[in-house]
């Protein structure tokens, strides 16, 4: 078992993945009737009320992904070319808190959001435009572009699809929650070939959290 701070997956009856909620909000929409199957490995036991028929305590399990009913509230669905809101926690985790520039890894504390063209020469600040630099690479680059500041990018820089914004805005996606998005990533996505590196890590680690909490 987990930890209750544990995120689940919800997707719509189709299987597109909607938004991260807790347990508390699998529970309620179980009780509204609102789950059509339920996915993946068992992250709670949680009991409830003791039946006045049988006098025993009802136990409710909870999945790594739950499927639900009713309006998708995907904007993915509802508008062609939806592009996720940008912020620098999910602009980090798209590029591997990997300063683009020198390749090196840091921690959030230490990076910075980075305009490939800077915005004093009609740069966006918009997803394919922007990359994470490390703060020594980001004064070093100023308001020149990379070729001006002979600096080179790594990677080029992406918009998210619907799908993979969720995996970015997870808070500790479980192994079998990586692999469910990852099927709903596009397949050009250059998040497939660094996630399946790290995949089989999850896993073990994964393994080790519900020792943990057994």
């Amino acid at each position: 078992m987990y930890a209750l701070s544990q995120e689940v997956l919800r997707t719509d009856v189709s299987g597109m993945p909607l938004e991260w909620i807790d347990y508390r909000d699998a529970v309620r929409l179980h009780f509204m009737g609102q789950v059509a199957y339920s996915l993946g490995q068992t992250l709670f036991r949680l009991r409830g009320g003791t039946n006045a028929r049988t006098g025993q305590r009802t136990v409710f399990e909870v999945n790594a992904i739950v499927a639900t009913v009713g309006h998708s509230h995907n904007p993915g669905h509802l508008h062609h070319g939806y592009v996720p809101p940008l912020n620098n926690e999910t602009l980090f985790r798209r590029d591997g808190h990997l300063c683009l520039y020198c390749g090196q890894k840091f921690p959030s504390s230490q990076l910075s959001r980075d305009h490939v063209t800077p915005l004093s020469r009609g740069g966006r600040d918009a997803w394919n435009n922007v990359v994470t630099a490390c703060r020594r690479c980001n004064n070093l680059k100023a308001w020149r572009t990379p070729e001006q500041a002979k600096l080179q990018l790594i990677a080029i820089p992406f918009t998210p699809s619907y799908a993979e914004y969720i995996y970015l805005k997870g808070r500790r996606v479980l192994a079998d929650q990586m692999e469910y998005l990852l099927a709903h990533f596009p397949r050009s996505s250059p998040l497939h070939k660094r996630l399946s590196k790290v995949s089989g890590l999850q896993d073990v680690q994964d393994r080790a959290q519900r020792r943990a909490h057994d």
